[in-house]
């Protein structure tokens, strides 16, 4: 999909999304015949013509100002991620084939510094590197050939058992991507990443037809890790300011909780046995 149908689809996406009664507006004298609201109504609250609305959401309209784009932007009352998202599908940047990534030696020393889950993700959710902990508490990176978040979250088995509450988990991963995507409008990487996704998950398919946008920030997972059981933790995302392509990714539970002692009962496990961890190699 171009970046100009793939602005129209998600304008079209959180057009539906919105309850016209949360904006006051009126249910009209008919009943409406889909959900959200119509292009006249958005186009006005926008303060835009519907005619170039129109064009907007059929990938006809070319060079989009700021301007109209922050204006949409406050109709559609996006979050930052879909604010950004939006911006780059309008005026994507200079194509160029984006470098292979590599982690700093020294970030790798924070890593293993870090008495805390924690890992590094690059472009379209591929793990990087990791510390110990990281890589025991839900997917053991280091005996991995596939280490990317949505691969590992939408084939096989291993996501649906380790995550209980695997369905949020999976829209969030979406959301995660479609957002890692806009960062790069246009990578034949993402496109064949997304390809893939939609040819073995008829989840996916349907997550992403949905145009969901949301930055990895922080929020909670719960995991049932094989080694002590259940871990409710939270996570913080650190993007690095000379790589924004590339996040920090701190797990921790909460003071006192059952969780923080499984987690130093899996930290003491893993002294015993430590795990391995393989070179990290450039994507």
């Amino acid at each position: 999909m171009s970046d100009a149908a793939e602005l129209g689809a998600f304008l079209k996406a959180r057009r539906a999304a919105l309850d016209p009664a949360d904006l006051g507006l009126p249910a009209g004298v008919t009943h409406r015949r889909v959900k959200g609201l119509r292009r006249e109504e958005l186009a006005q609250l926008a303060g835009i013509s519907v005619d170039y609305y129109t064009r907007l959401e059929q990938g006809r309209a070319k060079n989009v100002s700021d301007a109209i784009l922050d204006a949409l932007a406050r109709a559609l009352r996006l979050n930052p991620g879909e604010q950004s998202y939006l911006h780059n599908l309008a005026a994507p940047k200079r194509r160029e084939k984006p470098a292979p990534q590599r982690v700093r030696p020294e970030l790798q020393q924070l890593l293993d510094a870090i008495q805390a889950p924690a890992f590094v993700f690059g472009r379209y959710l591929e793990v990087l590197a990791w510390n110990a902990l990281g890589g025991a508490v839900a997917f053991d990176f280091a005996q991995l050939d596939e280490r990317n978040i949505a691969k590992l979250s939408f084939t096989g088995d291993q996501a649906k058992e380790l995550y209980p509450e695997w369905e949020a988990v999976a829209r969030e991963v979406v959301a995660n991507l479609r957002a890692e995507g806009g960062r790069h409008p246009g990578d034949p990487a993402f496109t064949r990443l997304v390809g893939e996704l939609s040819a073995a998950s008829a989840e996916f398919r349907a997550l992403w037809a949905e145009h969901a946008v949301q930055e990895k920030a922080q929020g909670w997972k719960v995991l049932l890790n094989p080694v002590v059981g259940e871990l409710r933790l939270r996570y913080e995302t650190l993007r690095l300011p000379d790589d924004p392509d590339q996040g920090l990714v701190i797990y921790h539970a909460e003071p006192g909780s059952e969780s923080e002692r499984a987690l130093g009962l899996l930290a003491s496990w893993i002294a015993e046995a430590p795990l391995t961890r393989a070179n990290v190699k450039p994507i």
